[in-house]
């Protein structure tokens, strides 16, 4: 939820310079530590005293030690750099609010709780005073100048309370980032403005667009007891996630190219309870799986083909009725397995099949029917698999868009009642 004026303008910031600063302590603790950890148990058995694998167990295990003990100081030191400029950022972005809260105030702007302005320089005018102005031909224009310009210091109030949203999401997304995934992060970055970037998105000269996030790390909860129950919990810890995406057009066909890789873990769990039916689904991976998938959009057949590939752990349960849809599903594996997929459309119907061959233990079995309310189409897909140590899995996916199906019916009854029509006129010459 952006921040609000309210949040804005009450905002206590010193707590960030103070974690600013014990953060830099840690930081500097865990190099003292590596210090005298390397020259106590590290190099006090370097001596060639010691000898035999035993020995070169103990220095390999010393090693990764001593580096875990250099990367939690890099990592310290980075959120320490982060906090303080967070606390430059933000205490800049908020005194702008509060000055221009100062100066509207001082042209007998009246700024409220929620940051919108209100003239009140004719409340300070006597009675008088006020009743000559309401008798002045130019007081209609001057009320709806002060409105004007009210409405002027409002938008501007809102978007400086939107510049301190932005720098605190940017905050948010370079702190998620800073940590490592399974150990201290060795190579954490310090800088905001780098660390606390949106995602980064370009269009190379040759049609590419590549989309790259992480690494960082997130969790949220959310939930809605307004007309039934939902909820949702997400946490996430991403390595990287890269995507790469091209659209072009060859002759009468469009086709479009699209290639994802990710690597990190996830964990995912909602439910739901209200008049339009329940449904829950939880799921959980670990490891890392890529993409590249073709469509092609012939308008006579369009077809689209696909090569996944996982490495990994994953598990997952699914069960939801609706009036738009019925699924269930569970899967739970653990090893590597690569697939392919093509399909193609004719006159509205849609059938695509899954091949893939696993090397590891798991087992997936699921079914759902769908109505998607965005393309109108009907989606039924349903796969099933399982390996010991190796297997695999096949699935199929229909798909029926009402649409195209009426008007390639409407085309075939007219061809058919041309045809018919041909046929009876050439009985009836021939007789």
């Amino acid at each position: 939820m952006p921040l609000s004026y309210k949040d804005v303008t009450t905002a206590d910031l010193a707590p960030l310079l103070n974690a600013s600063g014990l953060w830099q302590k840690m930081g500097e603790r865990f190099g003292e530590l590596k210090d005298n950890y390397e020259t106590h148990v590290h190099r006090a058995l370097s001596n060639g005293n010691w000898q035999g694998q035993a020995r070169a167990a103990h220095q390999d295990s010393a090693t990764v030690t001593a580096s875990e003990y250099a990367a939690a100081k890099a990592e310290a030191l980075a959120v320490a750099s982060l906090l303080k400029q967070a606390h430059t950022e933000l205490s800049r972005l908020q005194k702008t609010v509060k000055d221009l809260v100062a100066d509207a105030k001082a042209k007998d702007f009246k700024v409220d709780g929620s940051g919108k302005a209100t003239y009140v320089g004719f409340d300070k005018l006597s009675a008088q005073e006020k009743q000559a102005l309401q008798h002045d031909p130019d007081y209609p224009r001057a009320v709806a100048d002060a409105q004007q310009k009210a409405q002027e210091w409002t938008d501007a109030i809102a978007k400086a309370v939107g510049a301190v949203d932005e720098a605190d999401q940017s905050v948010r997304r370079a702190l998620g980032r800073a940590p490592g995934l399974g150990g201290f992060n060795a190579h954490a970055e310090g800088n905001l403005a780098k660390a606390g970037a949106l995602e980064a998105s370009s269009t190379k000269p040759d049609g590419w667009k590549i989309t790259t996030t992480g690494p960082g790390k997130g969790f949220s909860a959310s939930g809605s007891p307004s007309y039934g129950k939902e909820g949702r919990l997400k946490a996430y810890r991403d390595l990287g996630h890269v995507t790469a995406q091209r659209s072009l057009t060859d002759g009468p066909a469009d086709v479009s190219v699209t290639a994802d890789a990710y690597a990190g873990s996830r964990a995912t769990a909602n439910y739901g309870f209200s008049n339009k039916g329940a449904g829950a689904a939880a799921e959980m991976s670990v490891g890392g799986r890529a993409m590249v998938e073709e469509r092609e959009d012939s308008g006579f057949i369009p077809f689209y083909m696909r090569a996944e590939g996982f490495a990994g752990g994953e598990a997952g349960v699914t069960a939801k009725a609706t009036k738009e849809e019925v699924t269930v599903g569970a899967k739970a594996f653990a090893g590597a397995k690569g697939g392919v997929a093509a399909g193609f459309e004719f006159a509205g119907i849609g059938i695509g099949g899954t091949a893939e061959a696993w090397a590891g233990a798991g087992a997936e079995a699921k079914w759902g029917y769908m109505e998607n309310q965005k393309t109108g189409k009907w989606e039924l897909d349903s796969k099933a698999g399982v390996a010991w140590p190796f297997g695999g899995a096949l699935g199929i996916e229909i798909t029926v868009d009402p649409h195209k199906f009426g008007k390639a019916a409407n085309h075939a009854a007219d061809a058919i009642g041309e045809a018919a029509g041909s046929v009876k006129n050439a009985v009836s010459n021939w007789f």
